[in-house]
């Protein structure tokens, strides 16, 4: 099997992923992903294509993610891996897109407006 490469977004994080056939590890730029991601929650998001699959132990995993915060940075990583296991077998997909892993959160943050304080709050008016 050759190297499957993929890309994953997540607001303002971008993750791509090589995914070779070997012993289930995980790097994530060049650290272990339980280093990368030390909470459980994190770490389940990480392996939670895998599970659905049933493919835990079976790919190693070299992911560059940067940008965002840890939330965005681990559902992009998330979508590559997902995206990557559909391309190598697609009877995969019907176990990953109920769950929704394979859908890209188009949410991104609004940006600031002219003469707001932010992007929907407005300066406080004062009638003096």
């Amino acid at each position: 099997m050759a190297v499957t490469h993929k890309i994953g977004r997540r607001k303002t994080s971008v993750a791509r992923i090589y995914l070779t056939e070997g012993n289930g590890e995980i790097l994530i730029n060049g650290k272990d992903y339980k280093t990368y991601f030390p909470t459980e929650v994190l770490q389940y998001k990480v392996l939670q294509p895998f599970q659905l699959t049933e493919t835990l132990n079976q790919y190693n995993v070299k992911v560059n993610v940067y940008g965002g915060g840890v939330t965005g940075q681990v559902e992009a990583v998330r979508l590559a891996i997902s995206r990557a296991l559909v391309s190598i077998d697609a009877e995969n997909r019907t176990h990953l897109k109920p769950e929704g892993l394979l859908t890209r959160d188009p949410r991104m943050v609004e940006r600031k407006k002219f003469g707001q304080k932010k992007a929907r709050k407005r300066f406080q008016f004062s009638k003096r």
